[in-house]
C-alpha cells in the first residue's frame, strides 16, 4: 500500500508532501479506495491522533475536485450559483467544527476549496458566502442542521443536491443517545428533501471509540440502503501506562482532633501549602499539584462542582507559592471566550498547562500533546475511559492515565457497601476491560426515542409545512432510524399531539402544526433533543435539604442517601418538581459510593465480581503479572478482599448485616433496578447503591424465600413496571407523550426483566441462600 497516495489528486499528493509526511498512515491508505469509489459507506476506528480526520478528507477532497474539475469551470460556476455543496461534516460540538477549520484551512486552500464552519459562533459573513454560492465542504451541528432543513429547506435542496459525502466525527458520542437518533433522522431527512433516498449520500462515521464493530453499520444506516466497509488501524501499537493511586478518607474524628496527620499526610504537603488535619480531597490536590505542574495534563473530575474545586484549589497553591497558575477549568458552563483561550494555550504548547475538565476536553479537539490523563473518582464507563485515555500518549509517547480514587476510613459504623472499596474495584475492571479485553460498552439499540420521534414529527411538519400521516410514519420509521416503532405506537402519538395542539389535521388529510407546536417549534430552543437534567428540590417537612437532578429511577417508599443522611422516599411532586422525604435510621453508616448516575453495563459488574473472586487485579503478560496500583490502593484492595471473604460472597449472594440483607447482584443498573422495583411492589424498603441491594429490617431468609418465589413466576414485563415509576420524564419532549409510549421508553431504558430471569433461574439452581 506503500503508493496508495498517488490514486489522490495530484494537489492532494503535493499537500502530503508539504507536511513533510513520508506517506500515508495505514489507516488512511486502507480508505482511500473505499471513500474514492463513492458507493459504500465507511466506518474508520482508530485510536486518537492516528490520522482518521485525513483518512477520510484526503480521498474525499481528491474526488470532490475531480467532480468540479470534470465540469470544465471554475470552482464557483459563471452565474454565481456554485456547484453545490460536495462534504456535509457534522461534529458533535461546536469547538470541534473551529479546530477542524483551522485543520483544513491549508488543504482548501492549496483546492481553491470553500469551506464552511457552521453553528451559533460562526461569523454570518461565511454563512452568507456559502448561500450566495454553495460549494465546497460546511462543518455543522445537528442543531444547526434541523434549523436549516425547517428554516431554509428550499436552499438545502438546492445546495446539498449534488452532495458526494456526509461525514460524522466522534461517532460514538451520538450512538444510543436521543441525540443520536436525532442525526440520523436527520440525515434520512436531508436524503429525502434532495431526492436521495434512492441514490443514497455515502455516509462516513469517524471514532476511536467503537465497542462491537460488526454491529455500527447498522447504527450509521438503519435502513441499510448501501453497504458499510469497516476500516480498523491494525499496526496501533501504542504503550499505555497506568497507575491507580488510592486515598483514605479520615473518619470525622480524626478530621478533628487531627491525631492522624502523620499517617494520612504526603510528604510533599507541608512545602506547598497545604494544612493540617486535611481530608482525602486535600490530598488529591496536593499530589494533582505535584504530578501535573510543569507539563501538560488533562484532570478529568466527572461533575462540573469537583472540576470547579480542583481548578480553584490548585490555582490557590500557585497563589501560594508564588509560581504563575497553570491550572484552568473547562466545563460546558464556561463562556465561550474562557473555553477557547484554554483550547489555544493548550494547542501553542509554548506555556505548562493542566485542564481540569467534564466530558468536554474528551473528544477530538486538537489539543497538543498532552502529557499524561488523570481521572479523579471511577469513570461513567469503559468507552468514556478509552476515549480519555486516546489524549494522552500522542506523537509517538505512552499513553499516561493516573486513577485517582477515594475510599473512607472504615470505623466501627462504616458499611458493609464501603467496606467492600466498589469504587476501586469498579476502577480496576474497567482498566482490565479496556486493556486486557479491549472491550467497552455497545450502543443501547433497544431504546424507542419517543421523546425524539415526537421532535422530528413537529420538525418534519414545521419543514414540509404539511404532510400526511402515512407519508411521515414512512419517512421517520421506515426509512429512518425509529425502525421499532410500530403503527400503533405512531398513531397513539400523533392522537395525543392533536389533543395537546401540536399538530392538526386539515380536510384533505395533511398535518400541520397545531397552536402549541407553531409556539414550540418558533422558538429557538426546539433544535436541540437534548436536555440539562433537572434539578428537583428534597424536602423533608417544611425544610429544603437542597436540590438533585434526577438521572436514575426513583420511586416512592425508595431510601435514598442525601447530605451523608438516609431519607425514604414519600412523594414525588412532578408538577413543582419537588420530593418529598423524611429522615429515616437504617443499619450503620450510609455508604458513600453509589456509582454514579449513569447506569453501568453488565459486562463491568460482573469484572468486578471476577476481580473480587479471584483476589486479583493485576494484568498479566506472559508469565509476568503487572501491578498497577500505588500503596494506598493495595492496602484498600486488601480489606476489599478480606470483607468478601469473610461474608462468603463469592457463594452467598444475600447475607445478613446490622438487621439488613444486603443482594449482591454483579449485575448491570438495568437488572438491578428490576429486581429492586420489585421489591418495592411486595412492600419491601429497599435501598440500592453501587449495584447492591439492601432490603430493610428483613434477614436474608425471608429475603431469598421472596427470590425463590420469584423466580417460579411470570415475571411483569418492563412496560409493567414502568407504570409503577412516578418520574419517567428525563428526556426533553417527555411531557407531551402519552401514558402508554411513556411507560413502553422508560421500561425499555431502565429494566432489564430477561437479565432478571436469567440471574433468578441461576440463584435458584445454586441455592443461593445462607446456609
Amino acid at each position: 500500500m506503500r503508493d496508495v497516495h498517488l490514486q489522490l489528486d495530484f494537489r492532494i499528493q503535493r499537500w502530503i508532501f508539504n507536511q513533510g509526511w513520508s506517506g500515508l498512515r495505514e489507516v488512511q491508505a486502507k480508505a482511500v479506495a473505499p471513500v474514492l469509489s463513492g458507493k459504500t459507506d465507511v466506518l474508520i476506528s482508530a485510536a486518537t491522533a492516528a490520522g482518521k480526520t485525513e483518512a477520510f478528507f484526503l480521498p474525499a477532497c481528491s474526488a470532490l475536485v475531480k467532480s468540479y474539475d470534470s465540469k470544465n469551470v471554475d470552482r464557483y460556476e459563471k452565474d454565481g450559483q456554485g456547484n453545490g455543496v460536495g462534504i456535509l461534516y457534522i461534529s458533535p460540538l461546536k469547538a470541534l467544527i473551529n479546530d477542524q477549520y483551522r485543520r483544513l484551512e491549508s488543504l482548501a486552500e492549496l483546492l481553491d476549496m470553500q469551506v464552511t464552519p457552521w453553528h451559533g459562533d460562526s461569523p454570518q459573513s461565511k454563512k452568507n458566502k456559502q448561500k450566495k454560492s454553495p460549494s465546497g465542504i460546511i462543518l455543522i451541528t445537528p442543531e444547526s442542521l434541523e434549523s436549516l432543513l425547517i428554516r431554509d429547506s428550499g436552499w438545502v435542496k438546492q445546495a446539498f443536491s449534488s452532495l458526494k459525502y456526509i461525514v460524522i466525527d466522534e461517532f460514538h458520542a451520538f450512538l444510543g443517545s436521543e441525540r443520536g437518533q436525532h442525526l440520523l433522522s436527520l440525515l434520512t431527512r436531508l436524503e429525502h428533501v434532495t431526492e436521495r433516498l434512492n441514490s443514497p449520500i455515502p455516509r462516513v462515521a469517524l471514532s476511536a471509540t467503537l465497542g462491537d464493530l460488526k454491529s455500527v453499520p447498522q447504527s450509521l444506516r438503519p435502513n441499510q440502503s448501501l453497504p458499510c466497509v469497516i476500516i480498523e488501524d491494525d499496526d496501533a501499537k501504542a504503550s499505555i501506562k497506568v497507575q491507580v493511586k488510592g486515598y483514605i478518607e479520615p473518619s470525622q474524628l480524626a478530621l478533628e482532633s487531627g491525631s492522624k496527620k502523620n499517617s494520612i499526610a504526603s510528604s510533599d504537603s507541608q512545602n506547598i501549602g497545604i494544612q493540617y488535619p486535611y481530608t482525602a480531597e486535600a490530598q488529591v490536590c496536593s499530589d494533582l499539584y505535584r504530578l501535573c505542574r510543569g507539563g501538560s495534563h488533562l484532570i478529568f473530575a466527572n461533575s462540573r462542582r469537583r472540576t470547579e474545586m480542583i481548578a480553584t484549589a490548585l490555582s490557590d497553591l500557585c497563589d501560594y507559592n508564588i509560581v504563575p497558575n497553570e491550572f484552568f477549568p473547562h466545563h460546558g458552563s464556561l463562556s465561550k471566550e474562557l473555553r477557547e483561550s484554554l483550547e489555544t494555550r493548550l494547542q501553542k504548547e509554548a506555556l505548562p498547562t493542566t485542564a481540569v475538565c467534564t466530558m468536554t476536553l474528551e473528544l477530538g479537539i486538537d489539543i497538543g500533546k498532552v502529557d499524561t490523563v488523570v481521572q479523579v473518582t471511577a469513570p461513567h464507563s469503559v468507552a468514556s475511559l478509552r476515549q480519555r485515555l486516546g489524549r494522552s500518549g500522542r506523537r509517538g509517547g505512552s499513553a499516561v492515565l493516573r486513577m485517582l480514587i477515594t475510599e473512607k476510613e472504615i470505623d466501627k459504623d462504616t458499611s458493609l457497601i464501603d467496606k467492600l472499596r466498589l469504587e476501586l474495584i469498579q476502577s480496576f475492571a474497567m482498566i482490565r476491560l479496556l486493556i486486557v479485553d479491549k472491550w467497552f460498552e455497545p450502543a443501547d439499540t433497544s431504546l424507542y426515542h419517543f421523546s425524539t420521534l415526537l421532535h422530528q414529527v413537529l420538525a418534519t411538519i414545521g419543514q414540509w409545512g404539511g404532510i400526511r400521516a402515512d407519508q411521515l410514519y414512512i419517512l421517520l420509521c421506515r426509512q429512518g432510524p425509529f425502525q421499532q416503532i410500530q403503527p400503533a405506537h405512531f398513531k397513539s402519538l400523533l392522537s395525543q399531539m392533536g389533543e395537546l395542539q401540536l399538530l392538526t389535521q386539515l380536510g384533505n388529510n395533511q398535518l400541520v402544526l397545531g397552536v402549541v407546536g407553531e409556539c414550540i417549534v418558533s422558538h429557538y430552543t426546539f433544535y436541540a433533543v437534548f436536555k440539562t437534567p433537572e434539578e428537583y428540590r428534597i424536602v423533608t417537612g417544611n425544610r429544603t435539604l437542597g436540590t438533585l437532578p434526577i438521572e436514575t429511577m426513583l420511586l416512592p417508599e425508595q431510601y435514598i442517601i442525601f447530605g451523608g443522611k438516609r431519607w425514604q422516599v414519600k412523594n414525588i411532586d412532578m408538577d413543582k418538581k419537588v420530593v418529598d422525604v423524611i429522615s429515616v435510621k437504617g443499619g450503620g453508616k450510609p455508604p458513600t459510593f453509589g456509582g454514579g448516575s449513569m447506569s453501568i453495563h453488565d459486562r463491568v459488574s460482573q469484572e468486578m465480581y471476577e476481580v473480587l473472586s479471584n483476589g486479583d487485579y493485576r494484568i498479566q503478560v506472559g508469565e509476568q503479572h503487572l501491578d498497577f496500583a500505588d500503596k494506598t490502593a493495595r492496602q484498600l484492595f486488601s480489606e476489599s478482599i478480606d470483607t468478601f471473604n469473610r461474608y462468603d460472597l463469592s457463594n452467598q449472594p444475600v447475607v445478613d448485616k446490622d438487621g439488613n440483607s444486603y443482594i449482591f447482584m454483579w449485575r448491570g443498573d438495568k437488572i438491578v433496578n428490576t429486581l429492586t422495583a420489585l421489591l418495592i411492589r411486595d412492600d419491601f424498603t429497599v435501598e440500592a447503591y453501587a449495584g447492591v441491594i439492601c432490603v430493610n429490617k428483613i434477614d436474608s431468609v425471608q429475603v431469598c424465600q421472596f427470590l425463590q418465589k420469584l423466580a417460579n413466576q411470570v415475571l411483569p414485563t418492563a412496560t409493567e413496571l414502568a407504570a409503577t415509576v412516578p418520574f419517567k420524564m428525563t428526556e426533553k419532549f417527555d411531557e407531551y407523550l402519552p401514558d402508554d409510549l411513556l411507560n413502553i421508553g422508560y421500561g425499555a431504558q431502565a429494566f432489564d426483566v430477561i437479565g432478571l430471569k436469567k440471574w433468578l433461574e441461576d440463584f435458584k439452581k445454586t441455592g443461593g441462600c445462607p446456609r
